[in-house]
């Protein structure tokens, strides 16, 4: 028996559906135009039955989040899910308001609506659980207008939001397509991942890493741990490297005092279990220079990982049973700094082990690399499938079996 409902359990005919996704996409710094549309090519199968069933659908997602240089509507979201569905995907630039509502109330069956950025609202930044969330203003202004909540955003279903918790309380909801598949899958392949494990951590975002850390080695299912990205320059930080004021400033918005201790107290705790880079490349002179991190600081900022951390890595990867990769080992989308991310997914697919990639840029860049193929298992979820890894319970699903008892099936 299913935990929660699935696309098979209502009949959404000539009914208003609520479709929460997560088509967070890589964007380009200088003209916010997006790099890699794989997420959006992602939930195309859940919008494509939805519309087949004859149901009115109402996307909700969002872009970054506020403050961040990536923060930007869903504009050319909608454009690109209408090329891929190759059916019109109306764009409304207002999520709760009365524009909002009144695209909705004249909706005919079949047709697909986008509103705006969802993260435009206050109560979606604010951590609380589901029944908190059940009485914020995007619920009770949005839940009058819909008849069932489907759920597609695995890659956010780690997080305890409104648009993502909220709605399973008031609606009868279910998972879409991509959510079941994600979990489904990712429960068969990884239920005991064979050993030696390597899990490489990179990306942008550092507040989770030093958990995260400390979680796969102290349970084992990791045996070592690769960290590359910003999260490896905060780690460099973090062993005493002076990384230089370039670097420095990137990792502002991430970098903690909590965190930066915790990243600390990691490597005084796992030691030789935690491999940092052994060189950083910067850009100089147009050109890729590989420096060593003893001999940092750099006046440039550290782009990607050096050559001689890649041959490092590799050889654990190479030697491995079961590796994960979440999060590039540096700005990939720049030419000549795409080295890193590259050699070190290449590792992964000539291990001959299980390999999985997690997330939106992992899995762009693989995509990009034309490797993505070769990967066992290519998940849309960073965070998420982290969480799911760590045997932890995703707020998402738990949403959603809450509806089912609620609400039950049709």
């Amino acid at each position: 028996m299913k935990d929660f409902n699935t696309l098979e359990d209502f009949n959404f005919k000539d009914r208003t559906v609520l479709l929460r996704v997560d088509i967070n996409c890589p964007l380009d710094k200088k003209t916010l135009t997006i790099l890699n549309d794989a997420r959006i090519r992602s939930i195309v199968p859940t919008v494509r039955e939805l519309i087949g069933k004859r149901a009115k659908v109402v996307i909700l997602a969002h872009q970054s989040r506020k403050g961040a240089w990536d923060f930007i509507g869903l504009e050319q979201h909608a454009a690109l899910l209408s090329k891929n569905l190759n059916a019109p995907v109306k764009y409304v630039n207002d999520v709760i308001g009365d524009a909002a509502k009144k695209a909705i109330s004249e909706m005919r069956s079949g047709e697909v609506i986008m509103l705006g950025n969802v993260r435009e609202l206050d109560c979606e930044a604010v951590s609380a659980g589901m029944s908190e969330h059940a009485g914020a203003d995007l619920v009770a202004e949005l839940s009058p207008f819909v008849d069932y909540y489907v759920c597609d955003a695995f890659g956010t279903s780690h997080r305890s939001q409104c648009s993502l918790v909220g709605f399973p309380i008031k609606v009868p909801s279910a998972s879409g397509r991509l959510m079941a598949r994600e979990i489904y899958a990712l429960n068969t392949i990884l239920g005991k991942p064979k050993q030696p494990s390597v899990f490489i951590l990179g990306g942008a975002k550092f507040g989770d890493i030093p958990h995260m850390i400390d979680r796969v080695l102290s349970c084992g299912i990791a045996d070592t741990v690769i960290v590359v990205g910003l999260a490896g320059n905060a780690f460099l930080l973090a062993r005493g490297v002076d990384i230089g004021e370039a670097s420095c400033k990137i990792l502002a918005d991430e970098l903690t005092e909590k965190n930066f201790q915790a990243a600390r107290d990691i490597l005084g705790k796992h030691g030789q279990k935690v491999l940092l880079p052994v060189d950083v490349a910067v850009e100089r002179n147009g050109r890729r220079v590989c420096v060593k991190t003893g001999d940092m600081p750099t006046a440039e900022p550290a782009l990607d990982i050096g050559d001689k951390s890649i041959d490092k890595f590799r050889k654990v990867i190479l030697s491995s049973k079961t590796s994960f990769m979440s999060g590039p080992a540096g700005m990939f989308e720049k030419p000549g700094f795409e080295v890193g991310t590259k050699q070190l997914i290449m590792a992964m697919v000539e291990s001959k082990g299980l390999s999985v990639l997690g997330g939106g840029h992992t899995a762009g860049a693989a995509e990009s690399f034309d490797l993505a193929d070769r990967i066992s298992y290519v998940s849309t979820g960073g965070g998420a499938l982290e969480t799911l890894l760590l045997r932890e319970p995703l707020p998402v699903i738990e949403a959603l079996k809450y509806s089912k008892e609620k609400f039950g099936p049709e």
